[in-house]
């Protein structure tokens, strides 16, 4: 007589946090076979299949970002995929996510720029928005300088200005900082020009 075996799991407890833990940290660490066991250790214990694409769209821009934009769009049609069809079929949606998740580059860098950035926010709530970005949708908001100076940069052939966009408490701040992986050495690449640009045009 078959005999199906009961698997650990319990949905509100600790071995749900556990697991997706670990398949979390699998990605992470670029092991797609790990990765995979973990994942199906959750569905045939029978954990909510949407709940698992939820985590698996945040990796994609927590731990992967701009190194592979591509990953996030490869989350949101697994997402979509368990949303349409549900399980058992969205398995196989599920696994070529978490597979894609777990092969790519991995950078934390954009994940680390709001988090900075959310410290300053929430210190400086206060902060006005400077001047010269400010909307001058009324005449009183000209009469104050609203938007005086403003540059648009489609109108420089480098699609560039020297115009500050920072509060001036935080004009030295640098929040986003691209790591070496994937598209990322690319994109770092583009910021130190743009960085080097704008400081000859301030010297």
């Amino acid at each position: 007589m078959y005999f199906q075996k009961s698997l650990l799991y319990d949905k509100k407890g600790e071995e749900h946090y556990n697991l997706i833990s670990a398949l979390h940290k699998s990605m992470r660490n670029s092991d797609p076979d790990a990765a995979v066991y973990w994942l199906a250790r959750m569905l045939e214990a029978g954990e909510d299949p949407l709940y698992v694409a939820r985590r698996v769209l945040r990796f994609a821009s927590e731990d992967i970002g701009l190194a592979d934009p591509q990953a996030l769009q490869t989350a949101v049609a697994a997402f979509q995929a368990c949303h349409f069809i549900g399980m058992p079929e969205c398995t196989v949606h599920l696994s070529q996510a978490v597979v894609y998740m777990s092969l790519a580059p991995k950078s934390n860098a954009v994940y680390m720029a709001y988090e900075h950035a959310k410290k300053d926010a929430l210190e400086q709530l206060s902060e006005p928005v400077p001047l010269v970005i400010r909307n001058a949708v009324t005449n009183l908001m000209k009469d104050l300088s609203y938007g005086e100076g403003y540059q648009y940069a489609h109108d420089t052939d480098e699609k560039l200005t020297s115009m500050r966009c920072l509060p001036d408490s935080l004009l030295d701040k640098t929040y986003y900082e691209p790591g070496e992986q994937g598209l990322e050495a690319a994109l770092k690449e583009r910021l130190e020009q743009i960085k080097a640009w704008k400081s000859v045009q301030e010297e």
